[in-house]
């Protein structure tokens, strides 16, 4: 882990920052011109605790028992209380790294000014990280609305001795970690209890990393589609670009161009140019820049949304500095993250579809355009890639049922008060076994469309598609004889998720274009 913090600017962040900071571990410090806003709030916080009028949460209970009175000298049990109550996620824990994610857009929400908590306990948070304490989360629990409740508690819980915790990667109780760490328990003053657990800290944490981990996973579609192409003998001439200006969607504009540069220069494709067997190519051929091109604009429509929702206050109550108020809202609902990662899923669903197609394409000898059965050269002997296919359109249909929408699965809960909730975290913790199986579907194609590539010796594919079967044989030899598949196909998923294809194409820098629609 690196020493210099990165340096939060609350509200400012970018998508790239949070990137980073969630794939390189990098600890955060908040900038201290935040300290001031944040310090108006809290008085604002305390001032109404020790009032008359009652304030949701600060001097009131939660949810149905808002209306239930809370004494002054009972605000610190009842801050103490909520956490405690609300620890009651189950499940398997978030990785560190996702939990390390949460916590920083936490203290980044926190850092607006307008949580009305003390500057001290967004310390905290700050501190434990730098400490490599990381509260144990278990994901399930949250329905993506008055915030992500229970696993925003167990994150809270630690900050107060509770819970559990790791340090330094060893798993104990959550005070035992904090005393590892030299650092002392907090005692929650009014309404820093509930603006720790108010907020959609969780689901877009796992929305964001679903989205950086599909978008290297579209690029390295479009790598594979490429080889595929070649492997089959496919035509450029779908992608070029008189084509996609006519249509206009920049999505699709993007990927053709890309296609085209990929395997400009191939010899497999000058080929056959003026070969009229085929007069056009199958639709997973053909239309992939049509299909990966719509995936890419809801990516990037998607990205919108959570680079905002990366820098929201998403709490309840909230502080109003300006104005002095103290207002109840609905900002900790979560439904513009749970839009987002359904799209996500549909772009994974696509991207995985269509993928599929290809590789079912090169290994039927009827469609392959005289590669042999199954891509083995002892068809019969040998079965292949038979059973890799069949797997490919195995995980091909979860993705397809794991791609239905969450966000319209809305249940009432806490005694009817809260009778619309967004179901985000369901749809954003889907994004990680949908992503899973993506890698291996693209996999398969890689490998596939590389062994197609090697029966059209001594013709070879474009320098660039060079480039990156050469970095795939480094790793994984042709199949020549049968041999144990889940070997070679776990080694190239691996391969795809460290960013070997992007980078051997040269297109790691894809979603980081700013490109306008061709003229």
């Amino acid at each position: 882990m690196t020493t210099t913090p990165f340096v939060i600017q609350p509200g400012h962040m970018s998508l790239t920052n949070w990137e980073h900071l969630w794939r390189h571990g990098k600890n955060v410090t908040i900038d201290p011109a935040a300290k001031d806003r944040v310090d108006q709030a809290a008085m604002l916080v305390s001032n109404a605790a020790a009032g008359d009028q009652p304030v949701y949460g600060v001097n009131t209970g939660f949810g149905k028992l808002a209306s239930v009175r809370i004494n002054i000298d009972e605000v610190q049990i009842l801050q103490r209380n909520l956490i405690l109550s609300h620890c009651a996620g189950v499940g398997e824990p978030l990785d560190v790294a996702a939990t390390r994610l949460m916590m920083m857009l936490k203290i980044n929400s926190l850092a607006r000014g307008a949580s009305g908590v003390r500057w001290e306990m967004i310390m905290m948070l700050q501190n434990m990280l730098a400490a490599d304490v990381i509260p144990v989360i278990p994901e399930q629990g949250s329905v993506g609305a008055s915030g992500d409740l229970a696993p925003l508690a167990h994150m809270a819980a630690v900050l107060i001795g509770e819970g559990e915790a790791t340090y330094k990667g060893q798993h104990m109780a959550g005070g035992a970690a904090l005393q590892k760490a030299g650092l002392e328990p907090l005692v929650l003053a009014p309404k820093e209890g509930l603006a720790l657990i108010n907020g959609t800290q969780f689901s877009t944490a796992m929305a964001m990393i679903g989205l950086w981990q599909t978008r290297q996973l579209v690029m390295t579609a479009i790598i594979s589609g490429a080889l595929t192409t070649d492997a089959i003998m496919g035509s450029t001439s779908p992608t070029l670009p008189g084509i996609h200006a006519l249509r206009g969607l920049n999505g699709q504009i993007r990927v053709a161009k890309e296609s085209r540069r990929l395997l400009n220069g191939s010899d497999i494709r000058e080929s056959h140019r003026d070969d009229d067997e085929r007069v056009q190519d199958p639709y997973c051929i053909r239309c992939q820049p049509q299909v990966l091109g719509a995936a890419v604009d809801i990516l990037d429509a998607a990205a919108a949304t959570l680079a905002i929702e990366s820098n929201a206050v998403t709490d309840n109550p909230i502080v109003l500095v300006d104005e002095g108020l103290i207002v109840s809202g609905g900002n900790f609902h979560a439904e513009p993250v749970a839009f987002a990662a359904d799209q996500i899923a549909l772009a994974i669903a696509e991207t995985g579809a269509i993928s599929q197609r290809r590789i079912a394409l090169m290994v039927d000898p009827n469609l392959s355009f005289h590669l042999p059965p199954f891509l083995t050269p002892k068809p019969g002997l040998n079965s292949g890639f038979m059973i890799a296919e069949v797997t490919s359109a195995a995980l091909m249909s979860e993705n397809r049922h794991l791609a239905n929408p969450c966000s319209t699965d809305s249940t009432p809960t806490s005694a009817n008060q809260e009778d619309h909730v967004s179901m985000a975290a369901h749809a954003a913790v889907r994004l990680m076994r949908m992503t899973k199986n993506l890698a291996h579907i693209i996999a398969i194609e890689a490998l596939a469309a590389t062994q197609g590539i090697n029966f059209r010796k001594p013709l070879e594919t474009s320098t660039i598609l060079r480039s990156v079967t050469a970095a795939i044989r480094q790793h994984i030899p042709a199949l020549e004889d049968d041999r144990y598949m889940a070997r070679d196909i776990n080694m190239m998923t691996q391969l795809i998720r460290d960013g070997l294809l992007v980078e051997s194409a040269g297109i790691d820098h894809f979603f980081d274009e700013k490109s306008s629609p061709e003229k």
